[in-house]
């Protein structure tokens, strides 16, 4: 009995120890230590993406019809039309922008200064500025003041709260380096007043269908489709440049052919490849790794979007285009979530840093709601400085070997003459990529098997294949009359 009590005692003491010890790690010791939440970085504040704001709806439900005979039944005040003693200038359309009272209700409250009032309401009003036409006001959700339009940019207008006492102001401020406030305008280098950008273009209403301008036909003159198919081979599995190409074709089968021509292959494949590759059912994992990197065309930098599923490493997402702004994420986005219903469960979205991905996914939230509402995990730098990073540095590093794969088969072209030009480029390589190439993590087999592609006896058979399969799609979705699914 003595022992039995003796290991109770024990029990108890170390039930007390780890109650003691999980009380001093909730409160010293963070369990999720997520990057850069409560930097004191001027260079990663900037980068933070803040909550959505208050919206206030302006109703004006009261008509003057309806407000005479109110004010007559409640306060017993008839109202009457104007008597005028002097002819009126007020025009004769004019009423009033509260409750819709015409001219005979009307009269200058000014004089000549311009300013009318309604003798049923009581509001003054300009005829020239309705401030009665705005729709709605944006409120700081931490203050509720309304948010001031400092900036307009070319697809946003960026609102701002200037409320000296936010308390959002307040708690930045205190973070503010005490040498950068002696400074003149050292506060200029922090975030600290709340942000809220009000997109002006819909980007969920873009066609994600569009395809590449200036394809040949496939009405072949001299050659054949075996030609083109060889011509598809060299270029993108082999990764040949034109001339190359060109080259190889006249050495092994003895095909003169110019790489112009090959070129003209290239984009009047892409034009029938992509409608398959974009629609594909691919499978959707609950982890989305994304990232974005930069080719050149004529010299000048332009970004390729790139959003790859975790579980099956197939390329579900991509865009090309000619800023890094946040419309182009979301054209990638609504690619990779097409034909979703609502998200997978414990999804995860991994990307760096760069804040378009968390404003995409701010939008993303204020179109389809708690359906596809979900936080980007950021992973942060090329080492391991957080517990996010750690557990997460497999999942980037898949991306960014997925981007090597793709520089390389660029890196030959030594740039673009066109976006049109690296956009059918980048959909016949992630045609290749997802329907073609070997894998060494699949076994050496392909990413998604396709039972008519698995019939073909060599690679240009089943380019010709794939380029049936993409023309089917176009005759499905010219007969649908649908040709975006996204989140649908």
């Amino acid at each position: 009995m003595d022992i039995i009590l003796y290991l109770l005692t024990i029990i108890q003491y170390l039930y007390q120890m780890n109650c003691w010890l999980l009380n001093f790690i909730c409160r010293y010791i963070p369990l999720k230590q997520w990057a850069f939440d409560d930097s004191h970085s001027p260079k990663y504040q900037k980068f933070k993406i803040d909550e959505l704001p208050r919206v206030q709806f302006h109703q004006h439900d009261w008509h003057w019809q309806l407000l005479i005979p109110y004010f007559k039944h409640r306060y017993d005040q008839d109202i009457r039309p104007i008597v005028r003693r002097k002819p009126c200038d007020i025009p004769d359309d004019c009423c009033c922008p509260s409750c819709g009272a015409p001219k005979p209700y009307l009269y200058r409250n000014n004089g000549k200064a311009g300013q009318l009032s309604c003798k049923v309401c009581s509001t003054n009003f300009s005829p020239g500025e309705n401030r009665f036409s705005k729709q709605f006001t944006l409120r700081c959700p931490h203050c509720g003041n309304s948010l001031v339009a400092k900036k307009e940019r070319k697809h946003f207008i960026l609102h701002k709260c200037v409320n000296p006492h936010c308390p959002y102001y307040l708690h930045n401020l205190k973070k503010v380096d005490k040498k950068d406030l002696e400074e003149d305008y050292g506060k200029n280098k922090y975030k600290l007043h709340y942000i809220y950008r009000q997109f002006t273009i819909d980007f969920f209403r873009m066609d994600l269908n569009s395809l590449p301008k200036g394809a040949s036909s496939l009405r072949f003159s001299k050659y054949n489709t075996h030609v083109m198919s060889l011509c598809l081979t060299l270029r993108v599995n082999l990764g040949l440049s034109l001339r190359k190409t060109s080259q190889a074709l006249k050495d092994l089968y003895n095909i003169n052919i110019s790489h112009q021509q090959i070129a003209n292959y290239c984009k009047t494949a892409a034009v029938c490849v992509k409608p398959f590759v974009d629609l594909y059912p691919y499978a959707k994992g609950s982890v989305f790794t994304a990232d974005e990197t930069y080719i050149k065309v004529r010299g000048i930098k332009t970004y390729v979007w790139l959003i790859m599923n975790a579980a099956t490493r197939s390329i579900i997402g991509y865009q090309v285009s000619d800023n890094r702004g946040v419309g182009p994420c979301i054209l990638a986005m609504r690619m990779a979530f097409q034909g979703l219903k609502k998200l997978p469960e414990n999804f995860k979205f991994i990307a760096d840093g760069y804040s378009a991905y968390p404003l995409a996914a701010m939008e993303f939230a204020k179109k389809f709601g708690e359906a596809f509402t979900f936080q980007i995990t950021q992973v942060i730098g090329l080492t391991n400085d957080d517990a996010v990073s750690t557990d997460h540095r497999p999942f980037k590093q898949m991306i960014e070997r997925l981007n090597r794969t793709y520089k390389a088969s660029y890196r030959k072209t030594n740039g673009f003459d066109s976006i049109n030009g690296a956009g059918y480029d980048l959909a016949l390589w992630v045609a290749y990529y997802n329907f073609l190439r070997p894998h060494k993590h699949k076994g050496y087999q392909v990413l998604n098997k396709v039972g008519h592609l698995e019939n073909a006896e060599n690679m240009p058979g089943k380019w010709q294949l794939l380029i049936f399969l993409g023309q089917q799609t176009i005759l499905q979705m010219q007969k649908s009359g649908s040709g975006d699914t996204v989140c649908s």
